[in-house]
């Protein structure tokens, strides 16, 4: 079993717009019982209302939406590169019809803030919500983002306090 150790949210290792826009990451809700994880590529982190953050975009037809709501907290978590093939798989299939973890070798942990990541995972961000809100298209100033919107099936954007981080030892 791989051994995580606890660091501070200001040592995060990496440049964030490659880690998540470039590496992905799988973004997972619910509980180590019932829970589902779906891959993201859009997202970020820093600082809000004196705390680190992060924020993720998921959109109200994926079923990790449904586990988002319900929910309080929520992990990332990150994966060496020979997971992307995995990471491109939880991407594609829905876990409504698919153990999407299962299917991947991914083994399932169980969080300290009560959600679930994987032991497989390089970095992990233990997560609880602070904001949520709808994407508003009369707000987008630039035209051409309306292209990743043809079926009009705009994000629900979270903002996350990352009470917690694991990377590798």
């Amino acid at each position: 079993m791989k051994t995580l150790k606890e660091i501070n949210p200001l040592e995060i290792p990496g440049n964030p717009i490659h880690l998540i826009g470039k590496e992905w990451m799988l973004l997972s809700a619910g509980t180590p019982e019932h829970f589902n994880t779906m891959t993201a590529s859009w997202g970020g982190m820093g600082e809000l209302w004196f705390k680190p953050v992060c924020f993720c975009f998921v959109r109200p037809q994926r079923y990790t939406y449904e586990f988002m709501e319900q929910g309080d907290v929520f992990t990332l978590s990150f994966f060496d590169e020979k997971y992307k093939p995995q990471l491109n798989f939880c991407g594609s299939r829905t876990g409504r019809e698919t153990d999407k973890a299962g299917e991947c070798g991914f083994t399932p942990l169980a969080a300290d803030n009560g959600s679930v990541y994987f032991e497989q995972a390089r970095m992990v961000l233990e997560c609880r919500k602070l904001y949520f809100q709808d994407m508003e298209p009369a707000n987008f100033l630039d035209d051409s983002i309306m292209k990743n919107y043809p079926k009009e099936d705009f994000h629900r954007m979270y903002i996350g306090e990352i009470t917690r981080v694991l990377i590798e030892d």
